[in-house]
């Protein structure tokens, strides 16, 4: 990261249409200390919590739970974000979970046609809205965002949502290959610009996947891509997967690479997590990404 100005923006979003779980994430994390632990930053500011609309847990017209609270949060974190780069700040966005990337993208395609995604995450995400078991956008968020399944979207949804191509997409992370089979949805892997699994990861694939990614990008962090030893306050967890370390250290590298435009963290159920054991990892590795990526000018 340069000097430039962070802001923290949180998304108390949870696209089961219900107003826990997820949803809590930004304010538990903000009690735990987050935005004092980021205060240091130069030029950081807290943008607080956008105000959402109340969700209605029905499935819409394009198959996904609560469709009408989910366009209006892509529309209220596309503006956001695009207010916050507007004025030359980093934006930050704590999830809810995993749909706040579409706002992200849409903001970043107002300023450039062709955005890209580093896209850290324990799962592909792009089941059809109608054959999700859950109903949630958060199984489908990366397949809305690649335009996977238009024809079936309700024009609201259709007209809200990012266009990103394959080529500019890098998956890290997803372990769900056993579960998509299983299901019969198509996986992603050989279509996007990179995809590597945890059993595949070293340093030499994740920067050829960084070097693959267009000059204006966002990072996405969803947390279920961590083993459920290093984090359980998650709501799907699976096997394997990686460890708070090896997060860091991908995290960090991304950061302090060119082209990286924002970034987004996201799956954080504190209703899993009484004690607040998993709150305050996750503030130490959100601060410690920053701290070891900035960059003083010169």
């Amino acid at each position: 990261m340069t000097p430039a100005g962070l802001a923290l923006i949180g998304v108390p979003a949870n696209s089961s249409g219900t107003v826990d779980g997820v949803a809590r994430s930004p304010a538990v994390l903000r009690q735990r200390g987050l935005a004092a632990a980021l205060a240091g930053h130069p030029g950081f500011t807290d943008a607080g919590d956008l105000v959402l609309p109340v969700p209605v847990p029905v499935r819409g017209p394009s198959g996904l739970l609560a469709e009408d609270a989910l366009v209006a949060m892509i529309g209220r974190v596309a503006q956001a974000v695009g207010a916050a780069r507007g004025r030359g700040w980093f934006p930050l966005l704590l999830g809810g979970d995993c749909p706040v990337l579409l706002g992200a993208l849409a903001a970043l395609q107002a300023e450039r046609d062709r955005p890209g995604l580093l896209f850290i995450d324990g799962h592909e995400d792009a089941w059809p809205p109608r054959v999700s078991p859950t109903g949630e956008a958060a199984d489908c968020e990366l397949g809305l965002a690649l335009r996977l399944f238009d024809t079936g979207l309700s024009p609201q949804l259709r007209a809200v949502l990012p266009r990103i191509d394959l080529a500019d997409v890098a998956a890290v992370g997803p372990r769900d290959t056993g579960e998509l089979a299983a299901a019969g949805v198509a996986s992603l892997d050989g279509q996007l610009g990179a995809l590597i699994r945890p059993s595949e990861l070293t340093a030499d694939r994740y920067a050829a996947a960084l070097a693959g990614l267009p000059p204006a990008w966002w990072l996405h962090t969803d947390l279920d891509v961590l083993a459920t030893v290093e984090l359980a306050a998650v709501d799907y967890p699976q096997p394997g997967g990686l460890t708070w370390g090896q997060l860091t250290d991908l995290t960090t590298t991304a950061l302090a690479a060119d082209g990286c435009a924002g970034w987004s963290v996201c799956i954080y159920n504190p209703d899993l997590d009484p004690g607040r054991d998993g709150a305050d990892a996750i503030i130490s590795y959100i601060t410690q990404a920053i701290t070891a990526s900035y960059q003083p000018a010169r």
